[in-house]
């Protein structure tokens, strides 16, 4: 029966696997009998965990939040002292090239 896996708590079905249910609701590897108000509050809480997992993934891939996630890492890292010496080290290079290219062309042109 390699059907099926477990993971973490629960256990599910392998990708390709065949699965089989018999008339039985599980939640979290707890099957409800009995009891119908039992079964509705399994229900219930298993619909506001399944509603609090797409929010955070749906917040996880949203562009606009990854943009922002990105933008708050570049400030971050913008911020370290390394980083700030060695964007006006780079700075100074590129000045002092467009200085010596534009000495060089004046001076041919003479």
């Amino acid at each position: 029966m390699g059907a099926v896996v477990r993971k973490g708590l629960g256990l599910m079905a392998e990708p390709g696997g065949a699965v089989e249910v018999h008339g039985a609701v599980a939640v979290e590897g707890a099957v409800a009998t009995g009891d119908p108000d039992v079964l509705v509050a399994q229900i219930e809480r298993t619909r506001e965990d399944l509603a609090r997992t797409i929010d955070s993934l749906a917040e996880r891939v949203s562009p606009a939040n990854n943009i922002r996630l990105l933008r708050e890492k570049a400030a971050a890292q913008a911020a370290r002292p390394e980083v700030q010496m060695g964007a006006a080290a780079v700075g100074a290079v590129i000045v002092g090239l467009t200085i010596l290219r534009i000495w060089a062309r004046h001076r041919r042109n003479r």
